[in-house]
């Protein structure tokens, strides 16, 4: 379907057409712009509330700014829908986060004016200041470096740790502070309340307009009567709102907060800040989701709401004829609190995600003892490691790809003092349409490199049940690591009673004919095996599969056992091939005088870009299909040998 862009916006093919109207032009192109996000999204999908929030934002900075010299670094990307449509995008809008299609992020490979990858977040504040020095030294000191960041990515230590060395260089950058009180959840933290402080303080707010009106007119106050304001107003803001400012503390210009909506007003404030030198921060109020009332409404429901009616709101959902497994992530809220009403040792730790991992189910029935940390995964480690110091046992719940974010502290603060904490990593393997910067490739291997540590992947939604119920028990008092993917499971009928596993065992699903070939597998793509396994038995193939449950401690007993059984083994994992489960089957074979032959499968070693699961797993030649036809290779192969042995 075709979606027809309003005249102006029709006529916008980058920012340099967007440069020719006129001022009061801009208040339609934003409502252009607003209306084809929300046409767009509802019958395609993606996010949604976001990229709303910061309409009137993205075209004064396109209008004010000479971009892509000036360089544009949005925080966290799926803000930057209307970025995307505003420079060149807008036909291929359509196919934004569909596979083979336009990424949901910015993402430097596919466009000149997308300055940095930007899928995690709170890295554009350090990543245009590195810009801004590159500039410096290259001369260059008419290019501007603009970073917008929304207040739920300020709270992660890097953006500090880069306002920090910012207010030190004096380079000229901007901040554009994009403040909604939102991340995908409602922002938490003492920053979430200074910010709100700022922003309602009606005496502060109405005492700086007047100050600067009156002395920006005054000329006995010299040349710059502006710079005296300056001070008064900083003055004013220790007396009235009872602190200094944090940010000009750290040397950087305070302006705002301002109407994030009002496009005119941005131009002209935009403006002005081009010509102050020096690192400065715009703090702009806006309201995510604006322009689609339900979304103001609901902001963590229509984040990323999938299809929808933009008239009525209904957001389309399949019915299903028969009950339907859970998502994992919910299988795992339920659990844990489960867990939690059995073992009042148990806590809950989330960075930001509490209704994305189902944290949320803990934090409402036991608030005390749920906590959801902001966007700080690397305090989320620290945090829950200081609980466990305590006796007690967090459950550290972190999608796999953030997991990356927090490693130090893993290896440093957990595994080293080898203290009881469970992580568990949701969005393992392949996340979908997130793409790249979501997947969670890489936890198998970064995982079980590191000392003390368990590392554990259900091949179902009992499997996951009853690794929980296992690293939570005293005799697993050290670091357990629990991976799982997004989406849904396997079971509807899936509340099983809990059960203990024994660390570093495995499950036979099936065993094959003796002399044949065997399939390991680990987590849930092992369902994607018994399918592989079904179609191979009818053309008389009788292949054995194995759920290996622990990619570590291996179950060796059982390894060797396969090794005596069968002539091949194929491996499979959505995990990254280097140094993943396969990595550590090979190892412990070629450790223990087993050569038979091994084939791989899993995520190979390049970026794989975005679409649903199991197109990505048929790019990789690990779904169904594509392990059935491995087992047949391996079988030829094996036959093969056998035969040339013979003759």
């Amino acid at each position: 379907m075709i979606i027809e862009p309003g005249p102006l916006l029709a006529a916008i093919h980058s920012p340099d057409d967007l440069k020719k109207l006129a001022p009061e032009q801009l208040v339609q192109v934003s409502t252009e712009l607003r209306e084809f996000i929300i046409d767009t999204v509802s019958i395609y999908g993606g996010h949604f509330g976001a990229s709303l929030g910061v309409v009137e934002l993205t075209v004064a900075l396109h209008y004010v700014f000479n971009t892509p010299y000036d360089q544009l670094v949005w925080d966290v990307g799926h803000q930057a829908y209307g970025h995307k449509i505003l420079t060149g995008r807008r036909d291929r809008f359509p196919t934004n986060r569909r596979y083979g299609g336009m990424s949901g992020f910015p993402k430097m490979s596919e466009s000149k004016y997308d300055a940095f990858g930007v899928g995690h977040s709170s890295t554009s504040i350090g990543a245009a200041l590195g810009m801004a020095v590159a500039s410096d030294y290259k001369k260059e000191f008419d290019r501007q470096h603009i970073a917008v960041i929304g207040d739920g990515a300020m709270t992660a230590g890097m953006s500090f740790e880069a306002l920090n060395q910012a207010g030190a260089l004096n380079n000229n950058m901007i901040v554009v502070l994009n403040d909604n009180c939102m991340s995908i959840d409602p922002n938490v933290g003492a920053l979430k309340e200074y910010l709100t402080d700022i922003t309602t303080s009606r005496t502060y707010n109405k005492v700086r307009d007047e100050l600067w009106n009156v002395l920006g007119k005054l000329s006995k106050f010299g040349p710059n009567p502006q710079q005296i304001a300056r001070k008064v107003e900083a003055a004013m803001k220790a007396t009235l709102m009872k602190q200094s400012n944090l940010f000009e503390a750290l040397n950087f210009r305070y302006f705002g907060p301002v109407d994030g909506h009002d496009v005119q007003h941005l131009v002209a404030v935009l403006n002005d800040l081009k010509s102050i030198p020096g690192p400065k921060l715009l703090h702009c109020v806006t309201v995510k989701g604006k322009g689609y009332a339900l979304a103001e409404k609901d902001q963590t429901l229509w984040h990323a709401p999938g299809l929808f009616d933009k008239i009525t709101g209904e957001i389309f959902t399949k019915v299903p004829d028969k009950p339907q497994p859970p998502k994992y992530q919910d299988v795992f809220g339920h659990t844990l609190l489960e867990l939690a009403q059995a073992n009042d040792k148990i806590m809950g730790v989330t960075p930001a995600m509490p209704s994305g991992s189902s944290l949320n189910i803990m934090m409402a029935a036991m608030p005390e003892r749920a906590f959801d940390v902001g966007i700080a995964e690397q305090h989320a480690v620290t945090f829950s490691a200081g609980l466990a110091t305590q006796g007690l046992v967090p459950f550290c719940n972190i999608y796999s790809s953030f997991m990356q974010r927090g490693y130090d502290q893993v290896v440093h603060d957990v595994a080293l003092q080898n203290l009881h904490v469970v992580f568990c990593l949701d969005r393992a393997g392949f996340a979908g349409a997130d793409g790249p910067t979501h997947h969670g490739c890489y936890d198998l291997a970064y995982m079980r490199c590191i000392p003390n540590i368990v590392v554990a992947a259900p091949m179902n939604e009992q499997e996951l049940r009853n690794l929980m119920y296992t690293a939570q028990l005293p005799e697993n008092a050290g670091p357990f690591s629990i991976r799982y993917p997004r989406g849904e499971g396997v079971m509807p009928e899936w509340r099983t009673a809990l059960q203990r596993v024994a660390v570093g065992t495995g499950r036979v699903v099936h065993e094959g004919e003796e002399g044949g070939v065997a399939l390991l597998t680990i987590g849930h793509i092992g369902n994607y095996a018994v399918k592989a396994a079904t179609a191979l038995a009818a053309e008389g193939l009788d292949v054995g599969h194995y759920d290996m449950r622990f990619c570590k401690p291996l179950d060796e007993e059982m390894l060797l056992a396969v090794a005596r059984r069968y002539r091949a083994i194929v491996t499979v994992e959505d995990g990254c091939l280097p140094g993943g489960f396969g990595s550590a089957v090979l190892e412990f074979l070629s450790e223990n005088g087993q050569h038979l032959p091994v084939r791989r499968l899993g995520i190979p070693d390049r970026v794989v870009e975005h679409g649903t699961q199991d197109q990505l797993y048929k790019e990789c030649g690990f779904d169904a299909a594509g392990i059935a036809q491995a087992v047949r290779e391996m079988a030829e192969l094996t036959l093969d040998k056998a035969l040339n042995k013979t003759f």
